[in-house]
C-alpha cells in the first residue's frame, strides 16, 4: 500500500513535469503558426500549472532549478514566447514588441531590485543570537515584512507576472497594444513598489541592532541574570528530544539554569519551559559565556561544536547523555573529553570501564536518571480494563552502523505484531521510534507493514466506542495544551519576530504546562476503547505515559527499556543480531531479567500468560534488583542526587578560576598577554568554524 502511494504520487509528479514541457511546446507552435486559441490557451495554462506546483509541489520545481531550469528561467521563456507571438500575429499592431519587451526588461529589474532588496532586509534581521523566555525589549526588535516579499522570490515572481501575462494575451487575442502595456506596467509597478516598501526596514527606526550592539546586550543580561548551569546542545532536526527530556530536571536545580543552543532553528524545537534559551550560531560570539557566572555545562548528546565550546576554560562540562543502553554508543570515546560523565547507575560505570574508551572511573558520577519520576511503579498499576492486556511494542531505530540486532523493526517486527493481534485479549501501542527508516529503507518499508497490520485488526474488532462527550474533552485539553506550550506566529513571522514575541515567561507557566499535559493525556487515553490498537506517532502522547498504560513492554536494546524498569513491570527484548540466548544476556544486562524473543516471537503466548497470572512471573525479583543495579538506589532521590552533583562541579569550576586568576594576578603582564591572545586566536583567519557562515 504505502509503495503504491508513492508510485502513484512519483506519476503525477512526472505528468506535471510533462505538462509543463507540453505548454511550453504548444505555446511556441501557437505563436509560430500563428493560431490565436491555442498560443492564449497554452501560455495561461503554463502560467497557472507553474503556480500550483509553486504553491504545492516545490520539491519538484527544486530539481528543475539544480538543472539551471528555475522560477525565472521559465517565467522569462513564457514572456518571450508571448512577445513572439505578437510578432507573428497578423491582427497585431506592428512594432508592438519594442515598448513591450523594453517594459518586461524593466519589470524583470524591478524584480532583482526587490530581491537585492529583500536580502538586505534578510541580513539586517539575522542577529548574532537568538533567545527565548529572555526579556528584548530594549533591543527594539520590530515585526517582520511579509514573507512573499521578503523570502519567497519565487512566489512573488509569479504573482506579480499575473497581470502582466494576462495583458499581453490580452492584446494577442483581441489586437490592443493597451492590454500589453497596462498589464506589464502593472507587473512593473507592483516589483518596484514592493522594493520601496521593503526599503523602509533599512531605515534607522526599523533597523536592528548593529552585531556589536547585540553583544553588548547578551553581555549585560547574563551579568543581570548570573547563570550557574547550564544545558549546551547542538543537533539535527530530529534530535530535539534528546534536549527536551532533560528540561524539567535542569528548571529544578539550585541556582539560575541556562540552555545554550547552537542552530537557530533548535530555538523552536525545545518544548515550552520557563528556563532562559539563547542561541549563539558563531564560535567567536559563544566565547562571551567565558565571562559570565556560568559555571557547569551539562551535554546530553556529543556533536561537532560540542569540541567548541569545550574551548572555554572557565567551565567545567558534564556529559549526561540522553539515554542509558547496552550499546557500544553510550560509551563513545568522546565522553573522555568532558570533565566528568553522569550516568545513573553502577551499570554503566562498569560498562565504561569494560569498554575501555578512556573514561577514568573518577570522573564517572552516579546521579540516577530524574526524569524518570512520572514513570508509576507497578504497585500503582491499575489493572486491566475488560481484561486486555496492554502491550508497548516500542522499538528502537536501526542506527548508522547497519547492525541489524540495532532494531527489531526489520527483521522481527512483523512476527511480534502478528502474534500479539493473534491474542483476542491484547490491546497493542505501537511507538516507533521517530528515526525509524531514516538510514535503511528497509525499516521504513517493515514500519509501514506493521501499520497496515495494526490498522486491519481494528477493522476487524468490535465493541462499544466513547461517546461524543469525550473526543470534545480531548479537542478541548488539545486546545489548552497548545495554547500554554506553543506560541502563536503570524505566517511572515521571521526569527526576530518570534524572538521578540516569545519574551519573559509569565510566572507559574511551567506549572499550568504541566498539569495541562497531564489532563491532556488523561483526556487522550480516555477518548478511546479498550479494545482498540494505537499507532502512536509524534511526541504526543510520551513515552512515559504509555509506560503508565502498558502491562508488558516489548522493545529492543535501548535506553527504553532502563527507563521502564523504573516501573519493575514484565518487560521483553527482541534478539535479531544473530547471537544465542546466552550470549545475548550476557552481551547485555539490561535483558537480565526480561524475556529474549528470537525472530519468530515464539516466546510471546507464553509471557503473556505470565503477565495475566502473577503466580507465572518468575523474574519479579530479577527485575528489582536489576533495576537497583541499573539506575541506582531510590534513597536519596534521583532529583537530590542530580542537583548535588551539580553544585558540586560548580564549585570545583569556581575553586579552578579563583586559582587561575591569582596565579596570573601575580605575574605582572600576564593578564593582558592572555587577553590579547585569545582576541587574536579568534580573529586569526583560518581559524574559525567553517559552519559559521551557513548559519549567518
Amino acid at each position: 500500500m504505502p509503495s503504491a502511494g508513492l508510485a502513484t504520487r512519483r506519476a503525477v509528479q512526472l505528468a506535471a513535469l510533462l505538462a509543463l514541457a507540453v505548454f511550453y511546446t504548444v505555446q511556441l507552435a501557437g505563436a509560430l503558426l500563428p493560431n490565436v486559441p491555442v498560443f492564449v490557451a497554452a501560455s495561461l495554462a503554463g502560467l497557472a500549472l507553474d503556480l500550483y506546483l509553486t504553491h504545492q509541489q516545490p520539491g519538484l520545481l527544486a530539481l528543475l532549478g539544480k538543472v539551471r531550469f528555475d522560477v525565472t528561467t521559465r517565467q522569462l521563456l513564457r514572456d518571450m514566447l508571448v512577445i513572439i507571438g505578437l510578432v507573428r500575429i497578423p491582427e497585431v499592431p506592428p512594432d508592438i514588441e519594442r515598448p513591450l519587451t523594453l517594459l518586461l526588461l524593466a519589470s524583470y529589474a524591478a524584480h532583482f531590485l526587490c530581491q537585492a532588496v529583500a536580502q538586505l532586509v534578510r541580513r539586517t534581521r539575522t542577529l548574532p543570537v537568538v533567545t527565548r523566555n529572555i526579556d528584548t525589549s530594549s533591543l527594539d526588535l520590530t515585526h517582520a515584512p511579509s514573507r512573499l516579499l521578503a523570502r519567497q522570490p519565487s512566489r512573488r515572481l509569479l504573482r506579480f507576472s499575473i497581470p502582466g501575462t494576462l495583458g499581453l494575451t490580452l492584446s494577442a487575442s483581441l489586437a490592443v497594444e493597451e492590454w500589453g502595456l497596462i498589464g506589464v506596467s502593472c507587473t512593473l509597478l507592483l516589483s518596484l513598489s514592493s522594493a520601496f516598501y521593503l526599503a523602509t526596514w533599512l531605515l534607522p527606526k526599523k533597523r536592528s541592532k548593529s552585531e556589536q550592539e547585540v553583544m553588548a546586550w547578551l553581555d549585560a543580561w547574563l551579568a543581570r541574570y548570573k547563570p550557574t548551569t547550564g544545558m549546551y546542545f547542538s543537533g539535527g532536526t530530529t534530535s530535539a528530544y534528546q534536549a527536551n527530556m532533560w528540561l524539567s530536571t535542569l528548571a529544578e536545580l539550585e541556582g539560575r539554569p541556562l540552555i545554550v543552543l547552537r542552530e537557530r532553528f533548535m530555538v523552536q524545537k525545545i518544548d515550552a519551559t520557563d528556563v532562559p534559551i539563547v542561541c549563539i550560531p558563531k564560535v567567536s560570539h559563544l566565547m562571551h559565556l567565558e565571562h559570565s557566572t556560568l559555571k557547569v555545562l551539562l551535554h546530553p548528546a556529543n556533536s561537532g561544536k560540542t569540541s567548541q565550546v569545550l574551548r572555554i576554560p572557565t567551565l567545567k562540562h558534564a556529559f549526561i547523555n540522553h539515554g542509558e543502553s547496552d550499546k557500544l554508543s553510550s560509551c563513545n570515546p568522546y565522553a573522555k573529553a568532558y570533565d566528568q560523565v553522569w550516568v545513573a547507575g553502577e551499570a554503566a560505570r562498569e560498562r565504561y570501564q569494560l569498554a575501555e574508551v578512556g573514561v577514568d572511573d573518577k570522573d564517572v558520577v552516579e546521579v540516577g536518571r530524574p526524569q524518570l519520576t512520572p514513570i508509576r511503579h507497578a504497585d500503582e498499576h491499575t489493572a486491566p480494563r475488560d481484561g486486555y492486556t496492554t502491550v508497548l511494542y516500542a522499538p528502537t531505530w536501526e542506527g548508522w552502523d547497519g547492525n541489524p540486532g540495532n532494531t527489531s523493526v526489520r527483521l522481527a517486527g512483523e512476527n511480534i505484531v502478528k502474534a500479539l493481534l493473534a491474542d483476542p485479549k491484547v490491546r497493542l501501542l505501537y511507538k516507533p521510534h521517530p528515526m525509524t527508516g531514516s538510514v535503511d529503507p528497509r525499516a521504513g518499508a517493515a514500519d509501514q507493514r506493521i501499520r497496515t497490520l495494526i490498522t486491519q485488526a481494528n477493522a476487524a474488532r468490535n465493541g462499544p466506542r466513547r461517546g461524543a462527550e469525550a473526543a470534545a474533552e480531548l479537542e478541548r485539553r488539545t486546545a489548552e495544551l497548545d495554547r500554554l506550550s506553543t506560541t502563536a506566529f503570524r505566517a511572515s513571522a521571521d526569527e526576530m519576530e518570534r524572538m521578540k514575541i516569545q519574551g519573559r515567561p509569565e510566572e507559574g507557566n511551567a506549572e499550568r504546562v504541566r498539569a495541562a499535559t497531564e489532563a491532556w493525556e488523561a483526556a487522550y487515553w480516555a477518548s478511546f476503547p479498550d479494545w482498540e490498537h494505537q499507532i502512536i506517532d509524534g511526541p504526543r502522547p510520551g513515552i512515559f505515559t504509555c509506560f503508565n498504560q502498558a502491562d508488558l513492554l516489548v522493545s529492543d536494546v535501548s535506553s527504553v527499556v532502563s527507563d521502564y524498569l523504573t516501573s519493575e513491570k514484565p518487560y521483553a527484548v527482541a534478539n535479531t543480531s544473530g547471537m544465542t540466548e546466552d550470549e545475548f544476556r550476557g552481551t547485555f544486562p539490561t535483558v537480565r531479567a526480561g524475556t529474549v524473543l528470537s525472530p519468530d516471537a515464539h516466546q510471546l503466548p507464553a509471557l503473556l500468560e505470565s503477565v495475566r497470572d502473577p503466580e507465572k512471573d518468575t523474574m519479579a525479583r530479577a527485575r528489582r534488583e536489576l533495576k537497583t543495579h541499573l539506575l541506582g538506589p531510590s534513597d536519596p532521590p534521583s532529583r537530590v542526587r542530580f542537583n548535588a552533583a551539580a553544585l558540586e562541579l560548580a564549585a570545583e569550576a569556581e575553586a579552578r578560576n579563583v586559582r587561575v586568576a591569582r596565579r596570573t594576578a601575580e605575574i605582572p603582564g600576564q593578564r593582558e598577554l592572555q587577553e590579547a591572545a585569545e582576541e587574536a586566536e579568534l580573529e586569526a583567519p583560518g581559524t574559525a568554524d567553517p559552519e559559521d557562515a551557513v548559519s549567518t
